[in-house]
């Protein structure tokens, strides 16, 4: 039997090197800040997307000051008063894993937000817009407590993982 598989041995190291040396595909980087996140050049905080409902629509990620008065406040309002908030959107593709890139000022703690805005319209749809944070654990039927939505962002990219949730029935929002 032994002599059987002789003459594969002299390919067996090669096929072990072809398979180890594949790479992995790269993420699809999303965002007006993809540069930054795909280029390591921080700070930024690169939000690996999942749990997504479909492709429909355009993904938002929020980036708000990490103090529970100003978490999810008026974009408007922030900006008016000098305070941090950034948006970024993208269109989701058409398959495959995707992350998303957000800028930040400086290295320090923020809020971090993520919706699926599925009806394209500027007002956050209950019925059809999925929503998501860093933080583990479901939303539920009441608003995010900011605990979920803090992050610490480092000089460099700092990588996070959202699960998005979806309206559910009477059980409010849950992953799907």
């Amino acid at each position: 039997m032994l002599i059987a598989f002789r003459p594969f041995l002299p390919l067996l190291p090669l096929g072990l090197m072809l398979v180890s040396a594949a790479a992995p595909m790269p993420i699809e980087m999303l965002g007006s800040d993809a540069t930054a996140c795909r280029a390591g050049r921080g700070p930024a905080i690169q939000v690996n997307v999942a749990g997504l409902k479909d492709r429909h629509g355009e993904m938002w990620l929020e980036l708000y000051p990490a103090s529970e008065d100003d978490f999810l406040r008026d974009d408007t309002a922030l900006v008016a008063e000098g305070k941090t908030f950034r948006r970024t959107r993208a269109a989701p593709p058409a398959s495959g894993d995707f992350a998303m890139c957000v800028s930040v000022p400086r290295p320090g703690r923020y809020a971090l937000l993520l919706r699926h805005n599925r009806t394209g319209k500027d007002k956050f749809s209950i019925w059809s817009d999925g929503v998501g944070f860093p933080g583990a654990g479901t939303i539920g039927r009441s608003k995010p407590k900011f605990a979920q939505a803090v992050v610490d962002a480092g000089s460099g990219v700092t990588v996070s993982t959202i699960r998005l949730q979806y309206l559910r029935g009477l059980r409010g929002f849950q992953p799907l």
